[in-house]
Formats: structure tokens, sequence, C-alpha cells
């Protein structure tokens, strides 16, 4: 099964994303911000990435930006749960543009980030 990434700075989303990835047969490794996650996935690379947007020390467009040129064929899921705008872009069309395969709203329900996960993964 494939190995996924859960970066997020909030530990009660990063655990239930870890619960339910495992419980569908997923590897699954955790960092807190996006500097642990550059480390993290240049330690251990993962097929998937699912990246927070908003976090302290590094936010996710600089972690996707890294990621994307470090390891071009590695799939993102970007996710946020910010409404604001950068121009007229939202932050998930930004972070779609920096590489994201995919971006979800949070509150979403982790069916739907399973589905997406599995979908990204078959590109």
């Amino acid at each position: 099964m494939a190995s996924v990434l859960v970066v997020d700075d909030e530990d009660q989303i990063r655990e239930l994303i870890r619960n339910t990835f495992e419980q569908s047969g997923y590897q699954v490794s955790e960092a807190s911000t996006g500097k642990a996650a550059l480390e993290k996935y240049r330690t251990a690379p993962t097929d998937l990435v699912i990246m927070d947007i908003l976090m302290p020390d590094q936010d996710g467009f600089e972690s996707i930006s890294t990621i994307r040129v470090e390891s071009p064929k590695v799939k993102i899921i970007a996710m946020t749960g910010s409404n604001d705008m950068i121009g007229v872009l939202d932050y998930l069309d930004v972070a779609k543009m920096l590489g994201a395969h995919y971006t979800l709203q949070k509150p979403f329900e982790m069916k739907d980030l399973l589905d997406a996960a599995q979908s990204v993964l078959e590109l």
C-alpha cells in the first residue's frame, strides 16, 4: 500500500487523518510544520503528501513548492480551513498553481480525502 506524509499544525486533525489512512492500509508518517515536513520527506520520501496550507514556521505554499521542485513525481493534496484570498485567487487555487494535484476545503469528510488520495495516486 502507498505511503503518506500528513502535515498539519493541529494535532487532532493529524491524528484523525493518520488513523483513517492507517485503517485503510496506508503507511503514514506525520509532521506538524512545513520545515519538519521537508526534513521528514527528505529522509523518507512518501507516495503522497497531504499538506495544510496555513502553519507556523513555514506555510504549505513554500513546502509544496519545495517538495515539487525536489520530487516532481510526488502526489500532493493541499487543504485549508481559510477562505482568504491572494488577489483574485483563494488559497486552494494558489496551491494548485504551485503543484498540488487536489485541494480540499476544511472541514471535509474523511471519505472525501481517502477518495482524493486514491484518485491522485492513480495518476
